[in-house]
């Protein structure tokens, strides 16, 4: 190990700048929103920089750097472009003992700066000892998709009450054990929530019954998106991480669900057209019983919950039981499909308007409002369309929409099986006979498939790979 990972606190203490450009602006914003009081020197000091210093009440020195600037620094930072000078700057401040830093040149270095993860009052840093900077900012890239942003929140609750729990936990044991429980419960998902007085009043609550809990359960209704792993959200992936039990659809890749949970039950409760392995009702009785025992149940569907996913009815019979639940969005499968295939769905010269319409009603037909879905303009989107296709491009034409309006089948969009099936409204039924189309299959209709040849990039982007 080339350097002792360290904190080092610079709350009102002095730092030196030596530099005036880019670079030391950036430095110097760290060094601020530590705390530290700058001073800089430079013979041009940014417009940026002076702002920053002046903010904080610190030195501005609008000439030449003299060794005379060091003393009193807590630290030093050399950002100049000449060598010489940093090493100048390097060889006095390690003479006094003082830490210095000099950008890009490791070997002056007696301390380095991190790429940062900041969710103050947690800060997480990662570093290659300067070997390879831009292999730790991909690293922290990778930390903060993975670390939400009210995990400061939640590291900002535990400071507040770290007291009063080493009062009624004095051994450590007891204590490491409590904090492992509340990061991994329902107060911790409180914060990240967006909860956070809620949190706090629970917080509150079992620290007022002598930390005796009764845990509850909450529902987790997320959507898995269309199909890509990379298109979950990241609540949705840090919920689908803590989930005791999971209830998972037809429409949900094999991919997304091998990211849950590896220990979590799983139950397949998926539907398809005129065939469901677990009625709708039941599902909704299942969430509530699983729930009340106190398991964490997450919901995974495929696209988002609110477009033709039913989430409404099941988180109605949720609030109906006094059942906690959280909504995930996901990328829903007109947008993302739509979006692999290269079809806009919206276009200047093209359609002003989107319509997402459902191929098959409650009854099973698909007596839809055709007058409606003929008007110029828009683009129509039919989920759960292609039993029903035939009827569907039959009335378009006899409700005066042209027969050679440009349409569009995509199979699977956003996974490696994704096919895209280009035509019009009269031979759109063919092209599904013709290439034996399975469901799920997205129907487009509209001026914009056009141009789908000009503007298709995902099956390029395979053949690349």
């Amino acid at each position: 190990m080339d350097f002792l990972p360290l904190f080092h606190s610079l709350q009102g203490r002095l730092a030196l700048v030596v530099g005036g450009g880019e670079v030391a602006l950036r430095k110097a914003r760290l060094l601020a929103d530590a705390g530290a009081r700058l001073r800089v020197v430079a013979p041009q000091i940014h417009i940026e920089l002076r702002h920053l210093v002046e903010q904080g009440g610190g030195e501005l020195l609008e000439r030449d750097y003299q060794d005379g600037d060091q003393p009193g620094c807590a630290l030093i930072i050399a950002a100049t472009d000449d060598e010489p000078l940093n090493a100048e700057v390097s060889r006095a401040a390690n003479a006094r003992g003082i830490p210095v830093n000099v950008v890009d040149a490791p070997a002056l270095c007696s301390v380095i700066f991190p790429a940062i993860v900041d969710r103050s009052p947690l800060v997480v840093a990662v570093s290659s000892g300067g070997d390879a900077p831009v292999l730790a900012r991909l690293i922290r890239a990778k930390l903060e998709t993975w670390i939400p942003s009210t995990y400061g929140q939640l590291a900002g609750l535990a400071s507040r009450f770290r007291h009063r729990v080493k009062e009624l936990l004095p051994d450590l044991q007891q204590r490491r054990v409590f904090w492992e429980n509340l990061f991994q419960g329902e107060i911790a998902e409180r914060v990240l929530a967006g909860r956070p007085a809620e949190a706090e009043r629970l917080l509150e609550e079992r620290l007022a019954g002598g930390l005796a809990h009764i845990a509850t359960g909450e529902v987790y209704l997320v959507g898995a998106g269309p199909g890509d792993p990379d298109l979950l959200t990241f609540r949705a992936l840090r919920l689908m991480q803590q989930a005791d039990v999971v209830l998972y659809d037809r429409l949900v890749a094999p991919s997304i669900l091998e990211l849950c949970r590896r220990d979590a039950e799983r139950l397949y409760v998926g539907k398809r057209r005129a065939e469901h392995a677990v009625p709708q009702d039941r599902i909704n009785r299942l969430l509530v019983e699983l729930a009340s025992q106190g398991k964490r149940v997450l919901r995974l569907k495929g696209g988002d919950p609110f477009i033709f996913g039913r989430g409404g009815e099941e988180i109605d019979e949720l609030a109906a039981h006094g059942i906690p639940f959280q909504v995930v969005p996901g990328i829903t499968a007109a947008s993302g499909c739509a979006a692999y295939a290269g079809i806009p769905l919206t276009h200047r010269d093209h359609a002003q308007s989107v319509r997402f319409v459902t191929g098959h009603l409650k009854d099973g037909t698909t007596d839809l409002p055709w007058q409606d879905l003929v008007a110029p303009g828009q683009t129509l989107v039919f989920y759960m369309g292609l039993v029903g296709l035939p009827v569907i491009c039959e009335q378009l034409v006899a409700h005066g929409r042209s027969a050679q309006t440009p349409a569009a089948l995509i199979q699977q969009g956003t996974t490696a099986q994704q096919r895209v099936f280009t035509g019009t409204l009269e031979n759109l039924p063919q092209l599904v006979a013709e290439h034996e189309v399975h469901a799920p299959t997205l129907v487009i209709v509209g001026e914009a498939v056009q141009l789908r040849d000009k503007l298709a990039w995902f099956e390029g982007a395979r053949e690349d790979a």
